[in-house]
């Protein structure tokens, strides 16, 4: 094997078919790879995955994490991978055509062991994008726009399409599946890793589509999570910086967003000169303040708790 695609699952995606169904018609056709879909141990004991050819193909295997969480899974699927390369996808990332070409390319070109590879997510075509799925985008959930040139910090180490060498997983042991079961896991792991000089490339021809509807309550139970996430995350790393902390802070310090012109958003997008700017900003605004009261109060109790 030459590449292990190692996918997570809670085992009720229903996008999962279609990232094994785009997998399968890659271009060039996957050859000598494996994909390891894994089931999260909270997840079903039994899960009907079908793809994956023999011979000289590709082959998908199906295996149970023993510890709950995206860590749990994540570490399964990489202990039990037989390639040196190792592809994290998650199981509603659904892979353009040369998403796996483009990994692998850009890995044999920078061979060394310290060269991890991060592709690009934008929303699948088959969503309606929300103006609050936009706003995700603007270093929430992710921050690809923000990104210049090739090479890119660790913080933005996103586990949900990219790919490392197996030999730096097993450097620091993979995956903190204890303190960080899910919520900060890549970016926990990614800070020890850049102990070990790992760089990472930004290549954004390997693009996946995220194929799922993101809502404003779906992410208040999120940032509750994230929000003790980061705390043991910045108390491990006293000399990180709490993202999401100081900006809900800052958020929630400033007057109450009456929200008017952020009803334009809908209309407006952000690159829009002159005014979309100004429509952002203010929509930003409301949806911070939002969602600081759930991250904000769940970060204290994470603090007292400490």
């Amino acid at each position: 094997m030459r590449l292990s695609i190692v996918i997570p699952t809670l085992g009720r995606s229903g996008s999962l078919p279609n990232v094994v169904e785009a997998l399968a018609t890659q271009e060039p056709e996957l050859s000598d790879v494996e994909v390891l879909v894994v089931v999260d141990a909270a997840g079903p004991r039994e899960l009907a995955v079908s793809g994956g050819g023999g011979g000289g193909g590709w082959t998908l295997r199906v295996l149970w994490a023993s510890c709950p969480g995206a860590s749990g899974a994540r570490n399964t699927g990489w202990h039990a991978a037989r390639a040196p390369l190792v592809l994290f996808l998650d199981d509603d990332i659904v892979p353009t055509s040369r998403l796996v070409a483009e990994h692998v390319a850009w890995h044999e070109a920078n061979p060394d062991r310290e060269v991890g590879v991060l592709g690009l997510v934008r929303w699948s075509p088959q969503v309606k994008v929300t103006p609050f799925m936009r706003w995700l985008e603007t270093g929430i959930q992710f921050d690809y726009d923000r990104i210049e040139g090739t090479e890119v910090g660790w913080q933005l180490f996103y586990s949900c399409n990219v790919s490392v060498k197996r030999v730096m997983l097993e450097l620091v042991g993979g995956f903190d599946e204890e303190r960080f079961p899910y919520g900060y896991e890549d970016l926990e792991l990614a800070r020890r890793l850049s102990e070990r000089g790992f760089r990472v490339l930004y290549n954004p021809a390997a693009l996946g589509h995220h194929l799922k509807v993101e809502t404003l309550d779906d992410w208040r139970r999120n940032l509750r999570r994230i929000a003790r996430s980061e705390r043991r995350f910045v108390g491990m790393y006293p000399g990180e910086v709490a993202y999401f902390h100081d900006r809900f802070r800052a958020a929630a310090d400033q007057p109450h967003a009456r929200g008017r012109s952020a009803r334009l958003s809908r209309w407006i997008g952000p690159r829009v000169p002159l005014l979309g700017p100004f429509v952002w900003r203010s929509y930003d605004l409301v949806c911070s303040q939002r969602l600081a009261p759930e991250f904000l109060s769940e970060w204290e109790a994470a603090v007292e708790l400490a």
